[in-house]
């Protein structure tokens, strides 16, 4: 018999700690499966296919397999539309549940909403949070219920509604233990998506304390390395 599993959808938010949807899913009562799709609804309209975001990702992807296969576990990742996987998943494993993270795009939005469809007719829940960012957008209104025009009063109101629980990290690592156990399976390279990885390097993802001390005196000079560049 399958095993039953509920799917975590990583998307724009491929980190394992500090994950809002991830930790749900980690707390659950089920193995989690993670899961990414490189989806040829949005990769195959990239002319450029040295794109600098897609070596981003991609690299993003082999850094968090590697910190899966140390917890015994494996991240699926797939090179196809969103609702073919989907699909596919459904013959592999008895799945649950899905959760993932809220995502905004135009294209996204109508994405989400037909895998929520499928899902709904299998009886299966799409539990989905905001994860990328601190307030969404009613969630910072004027008195009368409008959205702000001018940014001054907006900032302000952010700020008085900013509360320690808005930016506490989810402790996403008390519950690594609950990712499927299963082989490492292998990530599709740039070439067999139909990409080139790009030559130019990124920043660091390591913030230098010494810059972050002189970031207010250093950080206009584009001739000194002044700022993170993240």
């Amino acid at each position: 018999m399958k095993e039953a599993v509920n799917i975590f959808w990583f998307r724009r938010d491929l980190r394992l700690e500090d994950n809002a949807g991830l930790y749900h899913a980690l707390k659950s009562d089920k193995p989690v499966l993670p899961i990414f799709i490189f989806d040829k609804h949005i990769l195959d309209k990239l002319e450029n296919k040295s794109d600098r975001r897609v070596t981003f990702i991609h690299a993003a992807l082999e850094l968090m397999q590697g910190q899966l296969q140390l917890l015994g576990s494996s991240l699926l990742v797939f090179n196809d539309t969103a609702e073919n996987v989907f699909a596919s998943l459904f013959l592999s494993h008895k799945i649950t549940a899905v959760f993932t993270n809220h995502d905004y795009e135009p294209y996204a939005a109508v994405r989400d909403q037909k895998i929520a469809t499928i899902l709904a007719k299998k009886n299966i829940p799409f539990h989905t949070y905001k994860d990328q960012v601190i307030f969404e957008k009613d969630e910072v209104l004027k008195d009368d219920g409008k959205p702000y025009t001018v940014f001054t009063p907006y900032s302000r109101k952010w700020k008085a509604n900013l509360k320690p629980y808005y930016i506490a990290p989810y402790p996403c690592k008390k519950y690594f233990n609950n990712f499927c156990k299963q082989p490492l399976n292998k990530i599709p390279s740039l070439k067999e998506i139909g990409f080139i990885e790009t030559t130019r390097s990124f920043p660091s993802s390591e913030l230098k304390e010494e810059l972050v001390k002189k970031y207010g005196k250093e950080r206009d000079f584009p001739a000194i390395p002044g700022t993170s560049k993240l």
